[in-house]
């Protein structure tokens, strides 16, 4: 055989370093070009902006407060537990809720609610809030958030597809209500 037909042993690992490489950078790269593209698969059909129902309205009995869970509908199937999310349903009158979120507004420990004062505690820091969600004294900088809200039939549903948020409340009305998008 001649020189230039033989491949040497250098020349044989070189290539073969170069082809695991290219499979390592082929497997790193599909998290990254998935997350670049992941805008253009869009939201439609994965649950991602949702009304989530908290159960039978006659659940809820009037002017009390109760807590209830929902599934988190951006939960993974790797989320377990930690994708059922409680938050407090403030009956008021008739078809009028307030729905908040259970964490403190000031480092989000959950808050607890206590009907004999009326009040939401915070274990964590002593912040407290009154029965419709407002601040009443300690650190916290603002009132509970609250979820969006509607009632459909004789079950009551909350907006649960973005985080209940300063944003979020800017676009609620009277009532801890959002205009029905659906």
């Amino acid at each position: 055989m001649s020189e230039s037909n033989e491949i040497s042993r250098r020349r044989a690992l070189f290539k073969l370093g170069l082809l695991i490489n290219g499979v390592m950078a082929a497997i790193l790269a599909v998290p990254f070009v998935g997350y670049l593209l992941s805008p253009l698969r869009g939201t439609a059909g994965h649950g991602y902006k949702a009304w989530v129902s908290l159960g039978p309205f006659s659940g809820f009995p009037e002017g009390q407060t109760r807590l209830a869970t929902f599934h988190n509908p951006t939960a993974s199937p790797t989320d377990g537990q930690t994708a059922n999310i409680p938050c407090w349903v403030r009956h008021i009158a008739g078809q009028n809720f307030q729905v908040f979120a259970i964490n403190c507004a000031h480092l989000g420990c959950p808050v607890r609610w206590f009907a004999q004062s009326g009040l939401f505690m915070c274990p964590c820091h002593g912040g407290v809030y009154y029965a419709d969600g407002s601040r009443a004294s300690g650190p916290p900088p603002r009132g509970l958030f609250t979820y969006p809200y509607k009632i459909d039939g004789d079950r009551l549903f909350i907006y649960a597809g973005e985080l209940p948020t300063l944003a979020a409340d800017a676009g609620t009305v009277a009532g801890g209500r959002k205009p029905c998008v659906g």
